[in-house]
């Protein structure tokens, strides 16, 4: 019997028609597979740089956008050809937390509102006052006491508990996945530690998986079980967190891995990352290798589009320099 999958991205491509600055428009996610099992919770990093398709993904597997080709699917039922009791099933089963945390909020209310609202549309509360122990219930799991909290505005309260209110608004609804796109970037660093720790206990205390999007590689490292490395819309390596970041195969992964600055002040930083402001190729050229205008080991196979091959840590990776390490993924 196969494993039930929750979530399912298959041969994904997303589109963009042109515009007046961009005539030929741009493709932002192209032939992007993904599979998230119900039975086995887990943290899965989408990285890459600004403009690798990690947003337009978030949005893809949230419902927010319909693909141009390519199907999500979520229980096994497509999301776009859903019935609306299915597709309310789906809203309250995947929630996302998104980059910024003051924007979420309404400044003229109280974060009572935030949390009142899902109650209220989902129909969780048998009364008022069981609405109330909810919410207390969802703070605390969050590290946070609800006399601290309950009653303020938005602008009274610090960007880290901003980001963990809206967790624990994510947790009133028992959902079965959430989408995290890049939610500790506007967070000082001092707090990113604690909702970190936050988002790994939404896996091992209550079974959640998470689509975490981040460009922090670092983070990616520290919270991830698996990672796909994008660049311009295109998966170049895949394979388990510790694995990519520990021992980048792909050229793109090795760039992005040397632009980790240490944290050693004994040791000159040894990063040798150029990336120029401005791609080398047009912006609507799909051939070949994605990378190969930025790439030191360009050859004529490069050319074409390369498949997946198998790295030499167990990753997969879209690159002819493994191509003799057995046929392709």
């Amino acid at each position: 019997m196969k494993p039930k999958k929750l979530l399912e991205l298959k041969n994904v491509t997303m589109a963009f028609t042109g515009n007046k600055r961009n005539p030929a428009g741009i493709v932002a996610l192209e032939d992007f597979d993904l599979a998230i099992r119900a039975d086995q919770p887990k943290i899965i990093a989408i990285a890459g740089e600004s403009g690798s398709g990690k947003t337009t993904l978030a949005r893809l597997a949230l419902g927010m956008i319909r693909p141009t080709s390519g199907e999500v699917v979520y229980q096994g039922r497509d999301l776009w050809a859903m019935s609306n009791a299915q597709r309310r099933d789906y809203r309250r089963n995947v929630q996302a937390i998104f980059q910024d945390p003051f924007a979420v909020y309404n400044p003229f209310y109280t974060i009572d509102r935030l949390l009142q609202t899902p109650i209220r549309s989902f129909k969780l509360a048998k009364d008022r006052e069981h609405a109330q122990q909810l919410i207390h219930d969802a703070l605390d799991k969050v590290g946070l006491r609800s006399s601290e909290v309950l009653g303020r505005y938005p602008h009274q309260l610090s960007g880290g508990q901003r980001q963990r209110i809206v967790v624990a608004r994510s947790l009133l609804m028992h959902p079965k996945l959430i989408v995290a796109d890049e939610p500790v970037s506007m967070i000082d660093a001092s707090l990113r530690a604690n909702i970190l720790t936050k988002l790994k206990e939404l896996r091992d205390d209550f079974a959640i998986s998470l689509l975490y999007i981040t460009h922090d590689l670092a983070t990616a490292h520290q919270i991830s079980d698996e990672i796909f490395i994008l660049y311009r819309g295109r998966v170049v390596e895949t394979g388990s967190a510790a694995s990519v970041i520990q021992n980048p195969q792909h050229p793109y992964t090795q760039l992005l891995v040397a632009s980790i600055p240490r944290p050693d002040p004994d040791r000159r930083w040894q990063g040798t990352v150029e990336i120029p402001l401005e791609e080398l190729s047009p912006s609507d050229d799909r051939s070949g290798c994605l990378f190969r205008h930025r790439c030191p080991h360009t050859m004529t196979e490069c050319e074409h589009t390369p498949p997946n091959f198998p790295g030499n840590y167990g990753q997969s990776v879209a690159c002819y320099l493994y191509s003799d390490s057995g046929q392709p993924a």
